[in-house]
């Protein structure tokens, strides 16, 4: 069982930036995608980037690029959410999943078989 635990979260003015950490455990296998999504109060799940554990290919939202950047550390088994820009329409609560092998729907939430339980992120005008 893959357990995902997410750090880094808080509040901040905006303009500000924050890391957000994904610390996972019980990888069975090396072949995985960890992907970043956010949901805010009365809206949907969005998904923001995505990273491949072989290679580390990534993949971002268009309206998330320049601002947000993905990241891992494999030795650590650790996947990072970098902030940058901060806006108060950026408050929400941050989810990081997983899933083993590749599928093209990075994006969507029920691609992925675990989750964490989320960080909360909110940003102050």
């Amino acid at each position: 069982q893959v357990h995902l635990v997410e750090s880094g979260g808080g509040s901040v003015q905006a303009g500000g930036s924050l890391r957000l950490s994904c610390a996972a455990s019980g990888y069975t296998a090396s072949s995985y995608r960890v992907g970043w999504f956010r949901q805010a109060p009365g809206k949907e799940r969005d998904g923001i980037a995505a990273i491949y554990s072989n290679g580390g290919r990534t993949l971002y939202a268009d309206s998330m690029k320049g601002r947000f950047a993905i990241s891992q550390d494999s030795a650590e088994n650790t996947v990072y959410l970098h902030m940058n820009s901060l806006q108060p329409e950026d408050t929400a609560m941050y989810y990081c999943a997983a899933r083993y092998g590749y599928s093209s729907m990075w994006y969507v939430p029920n691609d992925y078989s675990y989750w964490g339980h989320g960080t909360q992120v909110t940003v102050s005008s």
